[in-house]
């Protein structure tokens, strides 16, 4: 039984895969409370190095989307589908080879918005981030594939409002991320139903990216 209802997820998923507009590679560069302290002379330097491999990514055309959190940490979204190919990109951040962050990559398939390149010069722009964190387990594995479906009627629900910039889910149910204009309510994320039955969990944040960088107006 358990088997056929983890079946029906990936089905479930892959349906939802054949209709994303694009795919990208998105990588989360996660706070890491417990990195090793070092003289702030380093840290400039790693911070400068970060900031300059940054630049020299977009240049390149690989590097598509980034931006900081509000309390440090960010992310980047890479012109690619490999993880491979996206790591060995980040790999030649100092930063990141300095091991500074706790880095995640995954295969991000946009629904609703893009990833567009923007000017170095331009205008930076706050949103209200929200990562939606899967927990499927053997207790809740066969209510999951009908909480999914609710979730994302939700979130199509949401996009009536005009507020979602851009909006989209990583590979093998690893969740998906969603990105609004302004604050965005508690009753807004409480209200949808596989949170409410805590199959999703919902983190936010407010994120910095030049304007644009979502493909808004």
């Amino acid at each position: 039984m358990i088997l056929r209802k983890l079946f029906s997820i990936s089905l479930l998923l892959f349906s939802i895969t054949a209709a994303a507009q694009e795919k990208y590679m998105f990588v989360f560069l996660n706070s890491k409370p417990d990195k090793e302290v070092l003289p702030k002379k380093q840290v400039d330097s790693l911070q400068a190095g970060h900031m300059a491999n940054i630049l020299r990514l977009a240049k390149e055309d690989k590097l598509i989307v980034a931006g900081p959190f509000e309390g440090g940490g960010g992310i980047f979204i890479l012109n690619t589908q490999s993880a491979k190919e996206a790591s060995e990109w980040i790999n030649t951040d100092p930063a990141i080879r300095a091991d500074r962050y706790n880095i995640e990559i995954l295969p991000w398939n946009v629904r609703h918005g893009g990833a567009c390149k923007v000017n170095e010069d331009a205008e930076f722009a706050t949103y209200t981030f929200i990562r939606y964190n899967t927990f499927i387990t053997k207790f809740n594995v066969q209510q999951a594939p009908e909480l999914l479906r609710q979730h994302d009627a939700y979130l199509k629900e949401l996009l009536q409002t005009g507020n979602v910039i851009v909006e989209g889910f990583f590979d093998n149910s690893d969740g998906g991320i969603m990105v609004m204009q302004g604050a965005v309510e508690d009753e807004v994320l409480t209200a949808d139903p596989a949170v409410k039955d805590g199959i999703i969990k919902p983190d936010v944040k407010k994120i910095w990216v030049g304007k644009g960088s979502f493909c808004e107006n």
